[in-house]
C-alpha cells in the first residue's frame, strides 16, 4: 500500500533494497543513472515507533539501605581519594607573570584618569614601586588631570546675558540707551522672566510665603507664584501711572490714592475669577518692557518725577531701584518655593540698591521716632550741620561705607561725629531690608551706642512692606 494506513515494507535481502546495488542508492539504481526496477514502485520506509509505544519503563532501582554502600559510591570515593592524592603531590601553581613594562607604561594615562580596571590598577601601582621613571611620569599625569576643566553645570551662567549685551553694545552702542538708574530694573525683570519661562502649570500654583516687617514684629502672607507676579504688576503700576501709562489693574484699581498693599489686594481679588495662573506673566512682562522703553526715550527729564507710594513719594530714579530690589527679593521667594537656585544682582546693581536703602534710613528713623518706636533725639542740629552719626559698613559684593544721621533726617552724617559702627554682609543687609531677617538676629558686627545700633537695625527692617 502507498497510503497512510500502511507503507510497503522492504526486505533488506530484496533486490532494490538499500544494500542492493540495484537500489536507488546503489551503483545501478536511479541515483547513479542506471536502469530502475521495471514495473516497481519506490519503497518508502515506515516511520519509527515512538518511545512511548515501546512499553513501560523499567522499575527504578530500590534505594540502598542505610549503612550499605553501593558500587557507584565506592567508585566515586575511590576516584575522589585518588584525585586528592594527585593534587597533593602536584607543586602549587606559579603566580601569573605581570604585564611587561611597555604595556604598563601605556596604561599610565588611563590610571591617572582612574579609568583602569581593578586588575590593571593593581598591576600599575605595583609597577610604580619598582620603576622610578614610570613613577615620575605617573605623578606628572596626575598633576595634569587636576588642571583639566571641570564639568560645567547645565544651567546657564546668570551673567551670560549681561556679558552678551555688553559685548553687543560695545560694538554697536544703542541709539537710545537705558538710563543707568533703570538698568537694575531691566536686569532683574529679565532674570525673573527667564525663571518663569521654565515653570509648568503646577509650579504656578506653588505656595509662596511673602515676609516683611511691621513696627516691632515680622509679618507674612501666603499666596502663589501667580499671586506674587500679580503683586509685582500692581505695584509697578504706580510707576506706570506716574509716567502717564495705562493702569494694569484697569477697572479693578482702587479709587483715590492707594498704596502698594491696597493695590495688591485689589489685584488678588481680580485674579480670583478663575483665570489661568500663568495668565499674569504676559501682562507683567509687557508692562516692564513698556516702563523701560518709556524712561529710555524720556531720558534724564523724568529722573526726578515723583512717584507716590501711599503717604511716601519717591523720585522716579529711586522708584525703579526700589522696584528692582523688590523684583529680586520676590524672585528669590519664588525660586525657594519651586526649589530652584537664584543668583543675586551683579555688584554694580546691588551697590545701587544698598545705597538707596542707606539714603532712606534717616527719614525712616524719624518716622519711627514719631511713632514712639525709636529713642528720642539727643542732639538736634540745624539742617545741613553735622550730627550724631552711625557708620554703616556693608561688606562683600556691592558694599561700601555710609554715614547715617541719627537725630534728624536733615542733619549731615560725618565720620567725625560717629557714635556707633555696624558691619554686615551686603546680602545680609538686603535680607534685613526685605524683612526676611529679624533685626535682633542679623549677623552684624556692632560697636558703640547700643540704642543707636538697635534703632538703625529696626529702621532697616522697616523699609520692607507687602
Amino acid at each position: 500500500m502507498n497510503g497512510p494506513e500502511g507503507w510497503d515494507r522492504y526486505d533488506p535481502r530484496e533486490p532494490g533494497g538499500p544494500h542492493d546495488g540495484q537500489g536507488p542508492g546503489g551503483p545501478q539504481g536511479p541515483g547513479s543513472g542506471g536502469p530502475s526496477r521495471s514495473g516497481g514502485r519506490p519503497r518508502i520506509p515506515s516511520p519509527r515507533t515512538a518511545a512511548e509505544d515501546s512499553g513501560p519503563l523499567p522499575d527504578a532501582a530500590p534505594p540502598a539501605a542505610p549503612g550499605v554502600r553501593t558500587d557507584a559510591a565506592d567508585t566515586a570515593d575511590t576516584t575522589t581519594t585518588a584525585d586528592t592524592a594527585n593534587a597533593a603531590d602536584r607543586p602549587p601553581d606559579a603566580a601569573p607573570e605581570p604585564p611587561p613594562h611597555r604595556v604598563l607604561k601605556s596604561l599610565l594615562g588611563a590610571w591617572a584618569l582612574a579609568a583602569c580596571s581593578a586588575e590593571e590598577t593593581a598591576a600599575v601601582e605595583a609597577h610604580l614601586t619598582d620603576c622610578a621613571a614610570c613613577a615620575d611620569e605617573a605623578l606628572r599625569l596626575r598633576d595634569a588631570v587636576g588642571l583639566l576643566h571641570p564639568a560645567d553645570p547645565l544651567d546657564l551662567d546668570p551673567l551670560l546675558r549681561s556679558r552678551v549685551l555688553e559685548g553687543c553694545l560695545g560694538r554697536r552702542p544703542a541709539r537710545i540707551p537705558v538710563p543707568e538708574w533703570a538698568a537694575p530694573y531691566d536686569a532683574e525683570t529679565a532674570k525673573l522672566d527667564a525663571l518663569l519661562s521654565d515653570m509648568g502649570e503646577a509650579e504656578w500654583r506653588a505656595p509662596v510665603r511673602l515676609r516683611w516687617f511691621e513696627g516691632e514684629r515680622p509679618a507674612e502672607r501666603r499666596t502663589t507664584v501667580a499671586g506674587v507676579i500679580g503683586h509685582l504688576m500692581a505695584v509697578d503700576g504706580l510707576v506706570a501711572t506716574a509716567l502717564g501709562l495705562a493702569d494694569p489693574l484697569g477697572a479693578a484699581a482702587p479709587h483715590g490714592p492707594a498704596g502698594p498693599a491696597d493695590r495688591t489686594e485689589a489685584c488678588w481679588q481680580a485674579m480670583a475669577d478663575g483665570r489661568s495662573p500663568h495668565a499674569t506673566r504676559n501682562p507683567w512682562r509687557d508692562q516692564s518692557h513698556t516702563l523701560i522703553r518709556t524712561v529710555s526715550f524720556a531720558g534724564l527729564g523724568v529722573a526726578e518725577l515723583a512717584v507716590p507710594y501711599g503717604p511716601v513719594r519717591l523720585p522716579l530714579r529711586d522708584s525703579l531701584l526700589d522696584r528692582a530690589f523688590e523684583c529680586w527679593v520676590h524672585a528669590g521667594d519664588i525660586a525657594e518655593a519651586v526649589d530652584y537656585p537664584y543668583e543675586p544682582p551683579v555688584a554694580g546693581h546691588l551697590h545701587q540698591m544698598v545705597d538707596l536703602a542707606a539714603r532712606l534710613l534717616p527719614a525712616v528713623l524719624a518716622g519711627r521716632r514719631r511713632a514712639g518706636l525709636a529713642t528720642p533725639p539727643r542732639c538736634l542740629v540745624e539742617a545741613g550741620a553735622p550730627g550724631r552719626t552711625l557708620h554703616l559698613e556693608v561688606e562683600g559684593t556691592g558694599g561700601g561705607h555710609w554715614y547715617i544721621a541719627l537725630d534728624s533726617p536733615a542733619a549731615l552724617g560725618t565720620p567725625d561725629r560717629t557714635v556707633a559702627h555696624i558691619a554686615l554682609d551686603s546680602i545680609e543687609f538686603c535680607q534685613l531690608a526685605a524683612g526676611h531677617v529679624p533685626p535682633q538676629e542679623a549677623a552684624a558686627g556692632q560697636h558703640g551706642e547700643q540704642d543707636a545700633i538697635r534703632d538703625v537695625l529696626f529702621a532697616t527692617a522697616s523699609l520692607s512692606r507687602l
